[in-house]
């Protein structure tokens, strides 16, 4: 919601995209709000510094509806290339209004405002887009009979209509019949497209040239406006981007930069980490002795006191102590990257890596979205046109860490890993495991979509253009507040949320003795053969089985387990942590055992769920469930197979 005087308007964000014509969801769903929700008016945010490429997008949405404000934006980074573009000469051109911005600067919104409430009152009328004469006589042909078709229906768009008529898109069609509830191909559109064809065949124009045509016309339109409107300084003026993305998308270097890049951040995060974590730990402790203090003074019986404090409290605690540093730097360190226009690199660097594997380029975008949350990555699927490919993309997503397994994963390889080393080395040793841990994450990524390509989901890889943004310096104060409310604390609530039952049930099971053993205990005993098979015990596997709800919590679980009183360990720092784990059995290859089955295992159950509504199917869910879980299972087999060998 937003003000402009006395007056509110509603803002709908929908999909991004550059084109209306293809059969994307996003396109679609883009394309069927605009025309049969019948907004006041629509706002297309243009970039200034590609005009030419994105009023293709402008004309596509100037057919389906004529309340438009044309946005051009990013105008601060034109100038900065050398650009001008006369808008007055490009609203005579599209004969609609146009408005430069600067999305930092406010002053620019509000005469966006003004525009948009001017189209909402009608005060401005535009005139139709004109094609060929061929094309427009056959629109004039068809026109008459779908306006008789929609006489009595709200719809009035019978130009746009009859354009999809002509070009035989039978999604659009079926979209158009299922949200105006009546048959658009009745007899006598059928007869008139049969006339149609005949009055272009007399042309030399093939039904199936049609929307090449219009798609031409565009096009054409488009670089006649810009060669108008828009004036460059330099012909060069972006020569700095293509240079740097020589050196950053280059067949040698571009993928070693991207994983120091990664090191870097991690590194960053696992180092800064330590200190903050330790101040909450020791925060909390010291609540902890007043919590329990209070408690005694009310006579609050001793088992209630177990839940409260050392199943709830302490569970909360540690995730909150443990996750809450590492998110608020690895969060904000990935957002800059994001901000400065270098993911969409690293979308092509793995682009032809994916190809190889059968898949789409998109894939690795929707990758890169799971390290955040790998159901955020699952729903970012949608950008894939191919229903097999996309698939692929959400069995696949969960092969990447997300942001409730990096706290763990981080932890281990700076007891186990960095232990081994002194300081400064500690910490990049540790570094380095993380790394090794995602890019083995994304090899068996691209070995698991290539095998599903080559059974369960056969096919070949589509191809798709990816557009390199131009890089921009990072708003650093929005880039921390937008990564640590919308990223950091969302998911730190989550985690939150799933901790307090679940260190309700962790106590219990700890707690409460079947015999003359906790439950838990006799669930780690039975998993115990198995688990030691791949080089783990019992415990760490129902750690791994009872997180299910959220991976965050599985560390916790493993403590407690361990602590033959049933009450979770007070952390001080990671050493109090690594003492217990190996008073319990922990080696090297425990450690990488369980890094490696933490990376490959089964989702969380909300990515699961995601995953169910996403395909629309059971089935998938239960292979999204199996796929990583067999193969982290065989791995750690693997793995530890090797180790006995050879020790």
């Amino acid at each position: 919601m937003c003000k402009l005087g006395d007056k509110q308007f509603l803002l709908v964000d929908i999909p991004g995209t550059y084109s209306l014509m293809s059969n994307s969801e996003e396109e679609e769903i883009a394309r069927d709000y605009i025309c049969f929700e019948n907004p006041d008016c629509t706002i297309v945010v243009v970039d200034a510094t590609c005009l030419e490429r994105n009023l293709n997008l402008v004309y596509q949405i100037l057919e389906i509806t004529t309340k438009v404000v044309v946005c051009v934006n990013l105008l601060d980074e034109a100038k900065k290339k050398g650009i001008t573009i006369d808008l007055d000469a490009l609203e005579k051109h599209l004969q609609v209004p146009v408005v430069g911005t600067v999305a930092r600067k406010k002053k620019t919104l509000k005469k966006l405002l003004e525009k948009v409430e001017e189209v909402c009152s009608k005060k401005i009328s535009y005139r139709k887009i004109k094609y060929s004469n061929a094309i427009e006589g056959a629109i004039n042909t068809i026109e008459p009979e779908v306006k008789k078709i929609l006489k009595k229906n709200k719809f009035k768009n019978s130009r746009w209509i009859s354009q999809k008529l002509l070009d035989r898109n039978e999604q659009i069609l079926t979209s158009i019949e299922k949200h105006l509830k009546l048959k658009i191909l009745t007899k006598s559109i059928k007869e008139k497209l049969k006339q149609v064809d005949k009055q272009l065949e007399e042309k030399n124009i093939k039904n199936s040239d049609i929307k090449d045509n219009i798609v031409s016309s565009i096009l054409f339109s488009a670089e006649n406006i810009c060669t108008d409107v828009v004036h460059f300084e330099n012909e060069n003026y972006n020569k700095r981007d293509r240079r740097i993305d020589k050196i950053l998308t280059s067949k040698v270097f571009g993928i070693p930069i991207m994983i120091a890049f990664l090191i870097g951040i991690l590194w960053i995060t696992i180092t800064g980490a330590n200190y903050p974590s330790q101040l909450l730990s020791d925060l909390f402790a010291n609540l902890e002795v007043k919590i329990v203090e209070l408690l005694n003074v009310i006579n609050t019986p001793s088992w209630v006191i177990g839940i409260l404090v050392d199943g709830i409290y302490k569970t909360l605690t540690w995730v909150v102590a443990v996750m809450l540093p590492p998110m608020a730097i690895f969060f904000p360190l990935f957002t800059l990257l994001e901000d400065l226009g270098y993911l969409p690199r690293i979308s092509f660097n793995l682009d032809n890596y994916f190809k190889k594997a059968c898949t789409t380029g998109k894939q690795a975008l929707t990758m890169c979205m799971g390290f955040g949350c790998n159901a955020a990555g699952v729903v970012g699927c949608r950008i894939i046109d191919s229903p097999r490919e996309r698939l692929i993309a959400m069995l696949t997503n969960a092969f990447v860490p997300c942001n409730g397994r990096f706290p763990f994963l981080i932890t281990i390889a700076s007891i186990f890993i960095g232990g081994l080393f002194i300081a400064p080395w500690n910490s990049i040793m540790a570094t380095l495991a993380v790394v090794g841990i995602i890019i083995l994450g994304i090899v068996i990524t691209l070995l698991v979509s290539k095998i599903l390509s080559k059974t369960l989901l056969k096919g070949m890889p589509s191809s798709y253009v990816l557009e390199l943004p131009p890089y921009r310096k990072p708003q650093i104060g929005k880039v921390i507040v937008r990564s640590i409310f919308d990223r950091t604390l969302f998911v730190l609530g989550r985690a939150v949320i799933i901790a307090i039952p679940a260190g309700v049930i962790i106590w219990i099971c700890a707690n409460v003795q079947i015999g003359n053993l906790s439950i838990l205990t006799h669930i780690s005993n039975f998993l115990d053969p198995f688990a030691n098979l791949m080089g783990i015990d019992g415990v760490i596997l129902a750690a791994f089985i009872l997180a299910l709800p959220a991976n965050e919590i599985v560390l916790p679980i493993i403590l407690m387990c361990y602590m033959s009183t049933g009450v979770m360990v007070d952390l001080e720092d990671l050493s109090s942590i690594g003492n217990i784990l190996i008073q319990n059995g922990w080696t090297i290859i425990t450690a990488i055992n369980v890094m490696l089955f933490c990376l490959l295992h089964f989702p969380c159950s909300t990515t699961l769920l995601t995953i169910k509504k996403e395909a629309g199917s059971v089935k998938w869910m239960a292979y999204a469930f199996v796929i990583p879980t067999v193969c982290g299972i065989i791995l750690c087999m693997i793995t530890n197979g090797i180790y006995n060998l050879i020790v």
